[in-house]
């Protein structure tokens, strides 16, 4: 991007405002901002206010760079490639699987995981966790939308709904005894977090009580076995939108918990969760987060296995699942400008009660609460509302069954798809780890070896270039979709712009980005396969 092109990103956001949505463009002609309070409202609810959750100042990045408004007098692009590291590292999240000998007999060989924050507060979330009282380890991803508090509370609470799902009778048992008696409870989950991520502390403990409800309804199933691992991530996805939907129109004498039940329920999230046991691989999708399989065949040669559907207008059987579910009369307004009642871009999402309770409900928790609109909750029924609900969280699962060519699975909020392609997203990563193996060569040591000779070597190692690249695919994947220019190549002008758009600009060029990414273990996959 060079100078000329910034300047004119910057010229055309004083003058016009230029919305973005997925295969469409939006332009307002503002014809004198000193006389017109003009606020972008700009989630994927466009009716709805701007902003995320008022008690949500939790997630940001280093935004230190980052101009706060388009009107600011000394407007700089420019950014020096440490000042871009910053930022783009910020939000790195890394974790290797290990055993208790230290070695590693999981499939699941490490993750990395990065944000990008394009909303203020970010919007999106993510979660990594390991099941402590069944096996297997967990990854999410959860795109908000019309602010941050549905995707904080899903992020928190999702993974726990799913490996309650996933636990024996007995377990449940044993759990359900030990809260009784007011004895601790064994974790159920050894979470991977980074330090900016953060729990709603006030509301912990009715979460944990809904949770524990929850429980006592698979108790009273008495059903042996248990659900199976299709069953559980279905089922936990459906009780956890229907749980955000109840805490909201129960009586709650505490204001605080009432006005953060009142933003999650208003707000909404899409979610993407994979479960990885052994070779089983399972992907539970509610939105337009994405999951991808990173295949390496025998040729050499890379392929790309998706294993997600967007849940949007641009999906035949959604638009199918829609048609069925609601009057002939409604054909023609189920989608309006691709988009749900012409208002939210995916057809499933947590929270959004806007589009799944009456009108008279909605109306009556609205009515019955206190100043909904400094939690920027306004009511808003869209026309043709006549048969809801409209939105469901209820996921598609996909199973798979991992094969010793399967390298790698990147899961990701649509920041990252709106950029790039699936095909472009697997050979980054393959690239990138082509590049990482080609710039860490073998030491080989002249006898005798000592500590002079040892430092040497590593500073050789260093000049070839591996300091530079980024450690973190994430964040290398985050490089590529904000600075990308039209030969695939990264623009330092260009990524610099991007990085320093003010807030009141950002997210007409580009969304909240999160994507975590997972390595497989080939040795341990193959002795799965020696021993079965």
């Amino acid at each position: 991007m060079s100078r000329t092109v910034s300047s004119w990103i910057l010229s055309s956001a004083r003058n016009s405002i230029v919305l973005r949505g997925k295969g469409r463009w939006y332009s307002i002609r503002i014809p004198n901002r000193n006389k017109i309070k003009w606020k972008l409202v700009f989630s994927k609810t466009c009716p709805y206010p701007a902003g995320g959750c008022s008690l949500d100042s939790t997630f940001s990045l280093h935004r230190a760079f980052r101009h706060t408004s388009t009107e600011e007098e000394h407007f700089s692009f420019q950014l020096s490639p440490a000042q871009i590291n910053d930022i783009l590292r910020a939000g790195e999240l890394s974790h290797k699987t290990l055993d208790l000998n230290g070695k590693n007999a999981n499939s699941v060989l490490r993750f990395e995981s990065n944000q990008l924050a394009s909303n203020s507060p970010m919007e999106d979330r993510r979660s990594a966790a390991t099941c402590l009282q069944t096996a297997g380890m967990m990854f999410g991803v959860f795109d908000g939308h019309a602010g941050a508090a549905c995707a904080q509370a899903v992020s928190e609470r999702l993974l726990h709904y799913i490996a309650v799902s996933l636990m024996s009778r007995q377990s449940l048992e044993e759990i359900e005894l030990a809260v009784e008696a007011m004895k601790p409870v064994q974790p159920i989950l050894q979470w991977h977090r980074h330090p900016n991520d953060v729990e709603y502390q006030e509301i912990t403990s009715q979460y944990f009580e809904n949770l524990r409800v929850y429980w006592q309804h698979l108790l009273d199933l008495d059903t042996e076995p248990g659900l199976s691992l299709e069953e559980a991530m279905i089922c936990a996805f459906k009780r956890l939108d229907s749980d955000i939907s109840l805490e909201v129109q129960a009586p709650q004498e505490n204001e605080l918990m009432r006005n953060i039940a009142l933003q999650v329920a208003f707000s909404g999230a899409t979610a993407c969760v994979a479960h990885i046991d052994g070779v089983h691989l399972h992907v539970a999708n509610t939105g337009d987060c994405r999951a991808v399989l990173g295949v390496r065949e025998e040729d050499g040669t890379w392929s790309t296995v998706p294993l997600t559907r967007d849940h949007n207008a641009y999906d035949e059987f959604e638009i199918r699942r829609l048609k069925r579910e609601h009057p002939r009369s409604e054909e023609k307004t189920l989608f309006v400008n691709d988009r749900l009642l012409g208002i939210l871009m995916p057809s499933r999402a947590f929270g959004d009660v806007q589009l799944k309770w009456s009108k008279e409900l909605q109306h009556s928790i609205l009515e019955n609460s206190c100043d909904v609109e400094a939690l920027n909750i306004y009511q808003y029924v869209p026309p043709n509302y006549h048969t809801p609900p409209y939105l469901t969280a209820e996921p598609e699962v996909t199973y798979h069954k991992l094969r010793s060519k399967d390298k790698f699975l990147v899961i990701a909020s649509d920041g990252l798809w709106e950029m790039l392609s699936n095909e472009k997203v697997v050979k980054l990563v393959a690239g990138h780890l082509t590049e990482l193996n080609m710039q860490k060569p073998p030491l080989t040591f002249k006898k005798p070896v000592n500590l002079g000779y040892m430092h040497n070597l590593l500073l050789q190692r260093k000049s070839k270039g591996l300091a530079s690249l980024d450690q973190n695919i994430a964040t290398h994947l985050i490089r590529h979709a904000i600075g990308s220019n039209e030969y695939g190549e990264v623009d330092p002008e260009k990524l610099a712009a991007m990085l320093t758009l003010p807030e009141d600009l950002a997210r007409m060029y580009r969304d909240d980005i999160t994507v975590t990414v997972v390595y497989f273990n080939s040795e341990t996959i193959e002795d799965y396969y020696r021993n079965h």
